[in-house]
């Protein structure tokens, strides 16, 4: 049999069913859905200790270098506020007038864990380990 048309019949009516592509895609549809709902952001959870009434003297043989972050993200060192570019500069700078300070990073509970991890990354780079978080919740 030959498709050819013949003048005189009619012309076959032939379409594809989009019904099983449809319901394919529906399918994938629902599956993204329900696994982007159940997705949660991974955090850092810290736990901030009750403020402490009576107050540690601080240790003058061996200070500690801090670096604190604010809600907006901008990072302080010595009263001033500094580029992150100039973190790992100014921990060098501390750490060899006090060869054994740790450095504790005093960060807003607001600010972003990419602050904090740069200023991390910095204090590393500039050959010290010791590193702290100190989380704090007041208003500056």
């Amino acid at each position: 049999m030959s498709r050819r048309k013949k003048h005189g019949e009619a012309e076959d009516n032939s379409e594809i069913d989009l019904t099983p592509m449809l319901d394919v895609v529906f399918i994938m549809l629902i599956f993204f859905i329900v696994t982007a709902s159940f997705v949660k952001e991974s955090v850092i959870d810290t736990m901030i200790p009750p403020p402490n009434e009576q107050q540690n003297p601080p240790d003058e043989d061996n200070p500690s270098i801090v670096v604190t972050i604010r809600s907006n993200d901008d990072i302080w060192m010595e009263d001033r506020r500094i580029d992150v570019r100039a973190v790992r500069a100014n921990i060098e700078r501390m750490h060899a007038e006090h060869p054994k300070a740790a450095v504790v990073v005093r960060a807003h509970i607001k600010s972003s864990a990419k602050s904090y991890v740069a200023i991390a990354d910095a204090a590393r780079e500039a050959k010290v380990y010791n590193i702290a978080l100190v989380p704090y919740d007041e208003k500056i």
